[in-house]
């Protein structure tokens, strides 16, 4: 605990501890607010001139305990967790989460506001190009629908600008390299799927129930995931060992597989241009694309126009 919380601060910490460990003596509530315990009692004293119910029980199970129905006031955060939250939301957010953060500073105390306010105006964050933040209320309705375990019909576009409608077992939002995912059980498919909650344009619960998978890792199952269940398949060959190639693949792509001396990467893919041109243009290893007329279409388009630069170039 920072040594320069206002009185008014410590005090409703100390209300904080009470609040979140029934019970606690004046020799934990001291080290929670790090100051003595005759310190500590003297913050017992102020809560309860506040008109603050702090009950306390004698003997070997005794200690401090806030009053039944008691509610805690708003959330005093440390330096620390400020700063913290002032760094996250900093990296291009929407400017209702922007507004937000203004009133949080103004209910900071006053030092750790003004460190809060220094670092708010002083510094920038260049966006992430490839971050999406989907609507909020779109978010909040699959939450809802998850934590109901509710089968829920979603009405999702992709990227190339094709619509339907699916009915699905919502199972976990994953927040990925700033790209919010519903990780899901596609009845449409039958199988696994994970949704860019930000081309989700329709939330509606149903009235029918589901299970989650027992043990399930949203994290590794979206992971494992991401590449599938796209328009255009892709299968892309190279001739490096896998162990070489893996580090440049990344989970869209699709599933690396070992082949021979070389390795296959399998998936498919809503948009062969963006695959060809900003994910296979970067991997440096030869290799050739064997399936999906899309991709070998975009593939081609790309290498066209480099070759085409260095004809213009050897012109000059």
């Amino acid at each position: 605990m920072p040594s320069d919380l206002s009185p008014t601060a410590r005090a409703l910490r100390a209300m904080e501890i009470l609040q979140n460990r029934p019970g606690v003596t004046a020799g934990e509530l001291a080290t929670g607010l790090d100051v003595t315990e005759r310190a500590a009692r003297r913050y017992i004293a102020i809560l309860r001139e506040a008109g603050v119910p702090v009950e306390s029980s004698r003997g070997p199970y005794g200690g401090y305990r806030l009053g039944r129905g008691t509610r805690l006031p708003p959330v005093v955060f440390t330096e620390s967790e400020a700063l913290s939250l002032v760094m996250a939301v900093l990296d291009g957010p929407p400017a209702a989460v922007g507004d937000a953060l203004d009133k949080v500073i103004r209910a900071l105390p006053e030092r750790v506001g003004r460190q809060a306010a220094a670092l708010r105006e002083h510094a920038s964050a260049a966006p992430d190009q490839y971050s999406a933040r989907p609507d909020p209320a779109t978010t909040s309705a699959l939450v809802a629908a998850i934590a109901a375990r509710r089968r829920t019909l979603v009405t999702y576009r992709s990227e190339s600008g094709k619509e339907w409608q699916a009915e699905v077992d919502p199972w976990a939002v994953v927040v990925r390299h700033s790209r919010w995912y519903l990780l899901c059980h596609s009845h449409r498919a039958d199988a696994i799927r994970t949704y860019r909650i930000d081309r989700v344009h329709a939330v509606e619960q149903t009235t029918r129930v589901f299970e989650p998978p027992r043990d399930l890792d949203p994290v590794a199952t979206v992971e494992e995931n991401l590449g599938t269940g796209w328009e255009f398949p892709t299968r892309v060959v190279f001739d490096a060992p896998l162990a070489r190639v893996a580090r440049w693949i990344r989970p869209p792509m699709g599933r690396l597989e070992p082949l021979g001396d070389g390795c296959v990467l399998v998936g498919s893919t809503s948009n062969p241009a963006m695959y060809a041109q900003e994910w296979l243009a970067t991997v440096p290893f030869a290799f050739r694309v064997e399936g999906g007329a899309e991709l070998r279409a975009a593939v081609a388009e790309v290498a066209t126009r480099f070759t085409g630069a260095l004809t213009t170039r050897q012109n000059n």
